[in-house]
């Protein structure tokens, strides 16, 4: 007879799954907002997996071996808050108290770092999904690193919770179907499956049949007919556990709002029940309704018992990583170094320095310097949307993932959100510096991850090359135009656009010092090659004076158009007027300096012209009223790369023109 057929066990599950739901329904109803519904109807799923399935010590939510759980539909966070306060994490009760209140550790929706157990920031649906594919990929990538005989140090499972909302998102089909692909048997997906989405019934827009599609993807899928099934799930759970070759998914049929008057509708999704239903849901499941925030001793001492299975789960692995260390003092360096975040000592020494004398696509720059750092920062890992032959991020001397999970390839297919999602997955799960890589233009694409890994402030690395409609006659479908503001409007989001392949040297090194999300817009064409020096010392502020024949005029420009305003200082300089010229590579690190620094590269009195071959908003906090852009406010043009670039204003004789006015105001 297993633990959940026999009566007492059975009371007391009850009992701990009841004080887990009253949490939510008491933290929602105290806010007057949240999302009471998913938490009824899924706190059997949270207590299994907290209180039995799952290894984790909530005395060190960092143990790079602990399983872990992503609540994918986030708008459910009191699930997990609950289930993080009741298992033993560093979470008080008063902060439950707090929800959705300025300064707490308990938002409306989980968020990275706010709250020790959160492994990721949910609530976009589908991103959660996605996210953990990434961090499952993590998983079977450094398990094939770093294992050895029968030293298993990394070996733990990705649990996910999602919803409706999530699987009809499209970065679920992405993330899926490559999660398939990939053959990551330590997914598993528990699916709420209860009919029900914010406007009401699902089937006002939703009627596939789940269990095929994920069939047709290569998952392993089962059903549990009832939610509050203990037997049945933890059953399911089980066998997903023993299928290794494939994700899993198990559907679990729950009724969102459990217990309440609104169960099984709409209306419980996301409101506050309201006073009387709140007592009436109490009253039905036989709980004080008189109480609020009440977990009783019996339950609160069966949830203790989490952490102290965390612990002695955590205190074998170290015993085993001890030993490891002494069998394979190598590799075990390596493994704590980069679980740490730090760099290998004297890394930087490998990053190549290009000669002036040839011209170099920044791309192919960035193709140089991978290769180059490779064996030195072998945490690096990731790849491109199909698009490696063009964004020039593979590294030649390793397979890829898909054909040994050693290799650091991997071949995301023409994913671009759901590549730039697992990328944010592997960034959090740790030990990996990883990157993703597609056109610019297909920012768009990804945007939404971007902007989560700036939130979570995590290490993914975005690579985009064909920077601007210099890349000629793919034509304005394939040509950014306010990509490259519309990124730099992202908080935290450091960007990179180098001039150079000098300035792409620098900027590969910074993007990996920084620890936090970037972003680099690369060129297809060749570009003049900047002194290294100068290049690298510069690209450290964000914008530095590149050459100076004077302070008539200042020319502001980044990537390929610091070259075209080289050419104009030139032609001016016979003309008899003195221009500086700027490269300003990152906004974001000049935003970070010193404000001396600032004014002396942008004195007030002197007129400037800022030149890129992008959307002009954003440039005048730095141009001031007396300066002008030459940008593109208008989609490009297909033809030849150079032509696209002349017709539309990226000519020597415009910037002649424009910084003359200038100076002549």
């Amino acid at each position: 007879m297993s633990d959940h057929q026999d009566p007492k066990q059975q009371e007391l599950d009850q009992l701990s799954i009841n004080a887990l739901r009253f949490l939510a329904v008491d933290a929602v109803e105290k806010a007057k907002s949240g999302h009471p519904g998913a938490p009824l109807g899924c706190a059997p799923i949270a207590y299994l997996l907290y209180h039995k399935i799952m290894k984790h010590d909530p005395s060190d939510p960092k143990w790079i071996d602990r399983d872990r759980f992503v609540l994918s539909n986030g708008h459910a966070s009191t699930l997990l808050y609950g289930s993080l306060h009741l298992s033993g994490y560093d979470l008080p009760l008063s902060q439950l108290e707090q929800f959705r209140q300025w300064g707490s550790h308990t938002p409306g929706h989980p968020e990275y770092g706010d709250t020790p157990g959160v492994e990721v920031t949910t609530g976009p649906l589908g991103q959660g999904f996605a996210m953990a594919v990434g961090i499952a990929t993590a998983e079977k990538h450094l398990a094939a690193v770093y294992n050895r005989d029968t030293y298993n140090v990394v070996d733990h499972y990705t649990y996910v919770l999602c919803g409706d909302g999530d699987l009809m998102e499209g970065i679920s089909h992405e993330s899926a179907s490559l999660a398939g692909t990939l053959g990551l048997g330590k997914l598993i997906v528990l699916y709420d499956d209860n009919l029900i989405s914010l406007d009401g019934p699902t089937e006002l827009s939703y009627t596939e049949d789940v269990t095929k599609r994920f069939e047709s993807y290569h998952w392993h899928v089962q059903s549990v007919a009832d939610g509050n099934d203990l037997a049945a799930i933890e059953a399911a759970i089980l066998a997903a556990k023993a299928e290794t070759g494939k994700p899993s998914l198990i559907r679990v049929r729950t009724v969102i709002g459990y217990g309440s008057p609104k169960a099984g509708t709409n209306k419980v999704h996301g409101e506050a029940l309201g006073a009387e239903n709140v007592k009436a849901t109490k009253k039905n499941l036989g709980w004080p309704e008189d109480k609020t925030f009440y977990v009783p001793d019996e339950a609160r001492e069966n949830w203790n018992t989490a952490k102290l299975r965390g612990k002695d789960a955590h205190a074998e692995w170290t015993a085993e990583f001890e030993e490891y260390k002494k069998a394979y003092p190598e590799p075990a360096a390596i493994f704590e170094r980069t679980v740490a975040a730090k760099l290998a000592e004297g890394w930087e020494k490998k990053i190549p320095t290009f000669p002036t004398e040839k011209p170099v696509a920044t791309r192919n720059a960035g193709q140089v310097v991978m290769q180059a750092i490779e064996q030195v920062v072998p945490e690096l890992f990731g790849g491109a949307a199909d698009l490696t032959a063009s964004t020039k991020t593979i590294f030649k001397d390793s397979p890829s993932f898909h054909v040994d999970p050693v290799g650091r390839n991997v071949f995301f297919g023409v994913r671009e959100f759901g590549m730039m999602a697992m990328v944010n997955g592997m960034a959090a799960h740790g030990g990996l510096i990883p990157f993703g890589s597609t056109f610019f233009v297909f920012s768009d694409y990804c945007r939404p991850a971007l902007r989560l890994a700036a939130l979570m402030s995590v290490h993914s690395l975005f690579i985009f090359t064909h920077d601007s409609v210099g890349l000629g006659e793919d034509g304005p479908t394939h040509q950014p135009i306010e990509h490259l503001m519309s990124l730099r409007a992202i908080p935290q989001l450091t960007d990179f656009r180098p001039a150079d392949a000098n300035e792409t040297a620098a900027a590969w090194q910074l993007s990996l010092e920084r620890k936090s999300a970037s972003f680099m817009a690369l060129s297809r064409q060749d570009l003049p090659v900047i002194d290294a020096a100068t290049a690298r010392e510069g690209t450290r502020k964000g914008a530095y004076e590149l050459l100076s024949y004077g302070k008539d005029v200042i020319l502001i420009a980044t990537g390929s158009e610091v070259a075209l305003v080289v050419k104009a200082a030139e032609e001016l300089k016979a003309a008899g007027i003195g221009a500086t010229v700027v490269s300003m590579p990152s906004f974001r690190i000049f935003d970070e300096q010193s404000d001396e620094y600032k004014a002396s590269l942008f004195p007030e009195a002197t007129p400037k012209l800022a030149v890129e071959a992008g959307a002009t908003m954003g440039w005048y906090k730095y141009i001031g009223h007396n300066g002008a852009v030459i940008g593109l406010d208008r989609f490009g043009a297909s033809a030849p790369g150079p032509i696209a670039l002349e017709k539309l204003g990226f000519s020597v004789a415009n910037v002649v023109e424009h910084a003359t006015k200038l100076v002549k105001k």
